[in-house]
């Protein structure tokens, strides 16, 4: 129980930066989605996914309860470009994010 209250004490002491980026980078996230999808390329999708990397290692350490609009977005993404990512539950993708 102390480690999960540490967890938590740390996860929210990081907590506002991590939401501040998510909602700058989000729009500039969903652009390069968006541009990507009618170029047929896959390099805007990638990156997608890799700018959600501290959003997704907060989402594992809160076991799923910390849920930003960058992560929702690369979730979207790898669920559309994978097959086995549309079984898979929203922390066992993010563990992917990190394990890339």
């Amino acid at each position: 129980m102390p480690r999960r209250l540490f967890l938590a004490t740390l996860l929210l002491s990081t907590a506002v930066p991590v939401l501040a980026s998510s909602f700058a980078g989000s729009s500039a996230g969903a652009s390069s989605a968006g541009s990507s999808a009618s170029s047929g390329s896959t390099s805007g999708d990638d990156k997608v996914v890799a700018q959600a990397r501290d959003d997704a290692a907060g989402f594992v350490a809160t076991d799923g309860a910390l849920r930003t609009a960058r992560l929702e977005a690369a979730l979207r993404v790898m669920r559309e470009h994978d097959a086995d990512a549309d079984v898979a539950t929203d922390l066992e993708l993010a563990r992917a994010i990190l394990a890339r």
